[in-house]
């Protein structure tokens, strides 16, 4: 291409559309909804650009109605990793060696059609398979896929402008350069923006992927798919490998090409990869990059000081948007004995007034979660409590699954500050509270800090600035992103880089730089214009 230092647009957060009644997009939205429902599609694996067909499938299914089938997908084995990681390693020659110009002008182009064309795509692929409502699927399908992809090229030209100082006489830089080798990202089912931004980040960089999705969110994950092959991923750079952990994950991580590991999901998975990254560490041609984001025990801290009338629908939003199913969901809260009863009173209140049910009716706030696995599991901590003499259900507390995995958002009351439920990731609608001694707010802030493995986010609330910076220094490390007077949730790409620390990951914050240097090899080259003619220095001359 012509010589030119080539600007990259300066990105601007994607405007959230509201989808009131009567708007152009609710409209548009709900023939496009209306459409998915009607149809039943076939969905391959993706390796090399060629579909591939194994036979062995599975059903895609919406979580608010398990008997509708929206697809059937067909898995990957150990031959079709192989065939995944040869298609990377042939794509890797010329992708890596691609501009960098053109691997952005691929992301602005996936950006550009999320935006506009293929929003009510995605939007109802993620109501319809994730069992989100609108607005829920909205911020995360839309705005924040779009913010990475038009972010991510902006945060790539400027870890390419950092650059080495040059003494007189020879010139030093640094080139950044693609892995050696491919990615294996593996992507979870509560948000479609993180399973786009974990194989799109590498790539941009110049690396070649193989694509692992969560098996439930199959269906949202293949229209990701084919919206980013449309854009102009070239063939192989990103490899569509639906499938089983142990068969797809096994193989990809025993492979001497590994790179680089970039995971959302639980914390025991991404141990399990870690170890198996160290058992094998001899094996590999480059030592693998681990970038991972895992779980959380998220919490609301209130001092008595806290604005009631702002901590209660916090609670409230932090705990039961997507039914809990985030990362960064409140999980535990500790609020002061002589608070206690108001905010109570008014968190159940607007409780009271949620409406709970299938995506596709827009006045329901609360929908399904996920599967029956996550079902079982957020139901037996719900009798736990129930079966407990340290806990209360305050509300909530009933489930049913005979047409879908609904759980009615639930808050619990325990005496316990090391309850099972306060320690412990759930991973759904359920809030676990803990009333501490107004008079003792050392000791509340220490088992805040102390009480869970995990470090993802965490929420104070108080309207005394002193107490404010208290709180927020005893509690440094307890959170990677951490809210003052505001919900848990919520991060956006470009304000709050999003990651956590402890046992919530390794803290390399997507949505900003950070991340995107992971998936680089710097190499420093220094030309020398005079070179020396004589092995000898001016020291060693006679005195």
């Amino acid at each position: 291409m012509a010589n030119g230092i080539v600007p990259v647009p300066k990105p601007i957060n994607d405007p959230i559309k509201s989808y009131a009644p009567g708007s152009p997009e609710k409209a548009s939205l709900k023939a496009k909804i209306t459409e998915m429902l009607g149809e039943e599609i076939e969905i391959p694996l993706i390796i090399g650009g060629k579909e591939v067909r194994t036979g062995n499938t599975a059903k895609a299914v919406c979580p608010h109605d398990h008997q509708h089938v929206l697809g059937v997908y067909h898995k990957a084995g150990e031959a079709e990793v192989q065939m995944a990681v040869d298609a990377a390693a042939e794509a890797w020659k010329s992708w890596s060696e691609t501009p960098w110009e053109h691997r952005a002008a691929v992301m602005h182009k996936a950006a550009e059609m999320l935006q506009g064309p293929w929003r009510d795509r995605l939007n109802a692929a993620c109501m319809l398979n994730q069992s989100k409502s609108v607005f829920q699927a909205e911020i995360d399908a839309a705005c924040e896929l779009v913010d990475f992809w038009r972010f991510n090229p902006y945060y790539m030209r400027f870890i390419y402008e950092q650059q080495p100082e040059s003494a007189l006489g020879h010139w030093d830089y640094v080139e950044y350069r693609a892995l050696e080798g491919f990615v294996f990202a593996v992507t979870p089912f509560n948000f479609a923006s993180i399973a786009g931004n974990l194989p799109t980040a590498p790539a941009l960089m110049g690396n070649t992927v193989l694509w692992k999705p969560a098996s439930s969110t199959v269906f949202v994950n293949w229209h990701l798919m084919k919206l980013m092959e449309a854009a102009g991923f070239p063939p192989g750079v990103i490899n569509f490998i639906p499938g089983s952990g142990g068969q797809v994950g096994n193989p990809v991580m025993a492979n001497p090409s590994l790179a680089g590991s970039h995971f959302t999901g639980s914390t025991p998975v991404f141990q399990g990869m870690w170890k198996t990254i160290g058992d094998n560490i001899a094996n590999y041609r480059t030592y693998p990059r681990i970038v991972g984001e895992t779980g959380g025990k998220d919490f609301v801290f209130a001092h008595e000081s806290a604005d009631l009338e702002a901590l209660a629908p916090a609670l409230v939003r932090g705990a039961f948007e997507y039914q809990g199913q985030k990362c960064s969901a409140a999980s535990r809260a500790y609020i002061p004995s002589s608070i206690w009863p108001r905010v109570k009173e008014l968190a159940l209140d607007q409780i009271s007034e949620i409406k709970m049910g299938p995506p596709t009716d827009f006045r329901n706030f609360f929908n399904a979660v996920i599967d029956a696995g996550a079902f079982r599991d957020i139901t037996t901590y719900i009798q736990y409590a129930k079966d407990s003499s340290d806990a209360e259900i305050l509300c909530g507390g009933e489930w049913d699954d005979s047409e879908g995995y609904y759980i009615q958002p639930t808050v619990v009351q325990t005496t316990d500050p090391h309850f099972k439920l306060m320690e412990e990731e759930i991973f759904g609608p359920v809030l676990t509270v803990y009333v501490y001694d107004e008079n003792d707010l050392d000791g509340a802030l220490g088992l805040c800090d102390t009480t869970s493995p995990y470090a993802l986010t965490g929420a104070i609330f108080a309207q005394d600035r002193q107490m404010l910076v208290k709180m927020a220094d005893s509690l440094r490390h307890a959170a990677g992103n951490f809210y003052i007077n505001d919900k848990p949730t919520g991060a956006v790409v470009g304000q709050q880089p999003f990651g956590g620390g402890r046992a919530s990951g390794t803290n390399d914050k997507a949505g900003s730089y950070l991340n995107l240097i992971r998936w680089t090899s710097q190499r420093t080259i220094k030309e020398n214009f005079i070179p020396p003619k004589h092995f000898s220095y001016p020291f060693m001359g006679e005195e």
